[in-house]
Formats: structure tokens, sequence, C-alpha cells
């Protein structure tokens, strides 16, 4: 397993995943641990759902939602690691560890960061300015090769980079005789791109997301309440001269796309610069498609909802699994700063 590039990436428990994340996210994951030659780890990040708005009852159950999505949509615990993300506290301690030599100035800069102030005024906390370098000690506690995540994510995963780089530089390791690093204590994770990344919102714009209500279509939709979601999706008179670029139309256009296929895109694009669309047979249409490949997940998800042990079992075993690995990585860093 040690020649083996590996893998890392993770979902926020704040509710049940979304169309979003599985065309951004697990498709890429499942993609990934079919190829047989990586090393997977695929974790529930509960300790960044906590830097937004939470009810901590509801805690676990979202993050056993999370699992029972993961398992539902395809990964394989035969093919890969999953965890919870606080069950493996060095990602914490190797977070304080890289939070020593990057400078406040950088994050400061983040896009995602000036998003989440904005989005969520009166819950600006120390932990939610944080929360780059906890993302990258999560990829780096794994020396992860390979992080599956969307675009929005890509100053993330730079500020992973230049955290690795810098910690090389500052601390080198030579003797370490890790072949995966060359002997440095980190490696420089790589984003891997998954197709049909970019989910738009049900709302007309932006993209698709937990935290802006309406705008999503869950995994555990039945048809009825897709096509009731897609039913409120803004529209036009339904032809025109040239095809919208952006709103609710090109939204529409898009999921007839990753669901339907680019022929089908075509023909409504024919039909919106000749006749018209008529948008309730279109949505009538695609609710089906994307309820026929929702049908096989919900499936699978059943089957682990009625066997909880079994996700228990699962949970501990990756647990065991990267907790090994954590405490290698986590005692390197160490060393080569001087704490050991």
């Amino acid at each position: 397993m040690g020649e083996k590039k590996r893998v890392f990436s993770g979902s926020r428990p704040t509710g049940r995943l979304h169309l979003g994340n599985y065309l951004g996210g697990l498709k890429g994951y499942i993609a990934l641990q079919e190829r047989g030659d990586l090393d997977c780890i695929y974790g529930i990040v509960d300790l960044h759902a906590i830097t937004s708005p939470y009810k901590s009852k509801s805690l676990q159950q979202n993050i056993r939602e999370v699992a029972l999505d993961y398992l539902g949509a395809g990964l394989d615990p035969k093919k890969c690691h999953l965890i919870v993300q606080s069950q493996v506290p060095e990602h914490v301690e190797l977070a304080y560890l890289l939070g020593t030599i990057y400078p406040v100035s950088r994050v400061e800069q983040l896009p995602t960061y000036k998003e989440k102030k904005l989005e969520q005024p009166d819950y600006i906390n120390v932990g939610l300015f944080y929360y780059p370098i906890l993302m990258a000690a999560d990829i780096l506690i794994y020396k992860a090769d390979l992080v599956p995540v969307g675009k929005d994510q890509l100053p993330h995963i730079e500020l992973t980079r230049e955290v690795a780089r810098k910690f090389n530089r500052m601390f080198p390791a030579k003797s370490l005789r890790d072949r995966r690093t060359g002997g440095k204590v980190f490696t420089e994770p790589q984003r891997f791109a998954t197709e049909g990344e970019y989910v738009p919102s049900l709302l007309g714009s932006g993209k698709m997301s937990k935290t802006i209500k309406g705008s999503y279509i869950e995994l555990t939709d039945d048809l009825k309440t897709i096509k009731g979601r897609l039913a409120k999706t803004p529209t036009d008179i339904g032809h025109g001269k040239k095809i919208p670029k952006e709103g609710g139309v090109a939204n529409l256009l898009k999921f007839v796309e990753l669901f339907m296929g680019k022929k089908t895109r075509q023909a409504y694009e024919k039909q919106y610069l000749g006749k018209g669309i008529k948008y309730a047979e279109l949505k009538e249409k695609l609710a089906e498609a994307i309820y026929k490949e929702l049908k096989p997940i919900q499936k699978r998800r059943k089957y682990f909802e009625e066997h909880p042990k079994e996700v228990d079992k699962i949970l501990e075993e990756g647990r065991k699994y990267c907790s090994k690995i954590a405490r290698q990585t986590l005692h390197e860093a160490k060393k080569a700063m001087g704490l050991i």
C-alpha cells in the first residue's frame, strides 16, 4: 500500500448530500476507488461543519446521513477507507503546527473566507478563519497526492501546496526514507477534476448548495419531491433569438445535459430558437431522468440504513487505518520541527 498514490477528500455533515455533491465530488471519489492503483481515504469533516451555525443535537445524525449517502452513492469499503475527521485527532494537532508557519494575510485573501464572512456575519469565529489550515492538515496528514474537489476549492488546494512547500523548506527531513514524498515530510497534492463538476442552483443563479434553501435536490429525494423542486426553477416564455447563457433556463439546460445527454440538450436548444420549449414537459422528463439515476443510490442506502452495525464497523476500520498513517506523519512533522 505504501507505493500507491493516496487520495483524500471530504464532505461537511451539514445535511444530506445533494446532486452537486454527487456530480462534483462523489462521482470522482468512485472513479478513483475503481482504478485499483490508489489508496483512497474519504472523510466526513465534522470539525469543518462546526465553523458555521449548527445544532449540536443533530450533528451526530448529520454525520450518519453523510456516511449513508457515501455508501449509497457507491463508495466501497473494500476499495476505500471512510473516516469521521474528529475521530483522528492528529488532524487538529497538525493544523496547529502548520498554523505557526503560515501568514495571516494570505488566509484573509481567500475568496471562500470572504464569502463565508458575508454569508454568516454574526458567526465569524477563529475556527472559520482557521478552516483553510485545517483543510491543508486534512490532506497533508495522509500525504495525499490527489484531491477530488470542485473548482471553487482550487484556492484551498494551492494554499495546501504552499504550506507543504514552506514546511519542507523550513524543516528539511532528509533522513526520511519515504519514496512517495522524495524524503520530505509532505508531498504537494494535485486537484483531480471530475466531469460535470459545476452543478447549478435550482434558483437560477450560483451553484447548488446545502446552505441555500431551494437550491438543491437531495440524493434521497423521491420522484414527487424532485418534480416539486424543479417546478420552482425560474424560466422565461420558452423561446428567443439566443440561448440564455445564465439564469434559470441556462441552468435547466445544464441539468438536461448532465442527466439526459448533450444531444437532448441540443434538441431543446433548437426548440428554443424555433417553436419554443414547453417547460412543464421538459421538467417532467428531467425529473424522471434524475430519479432514474438516484434510484439505485437510494436502494443501496436503504440497505445500510437497515444494517447500522455494518456502518459502525466500516467507520471503525477506517479510523484504525487512518490513525496509523496520521500518527506516523505527525511524528515526522514534530521531529522535523524539533518538538521530538
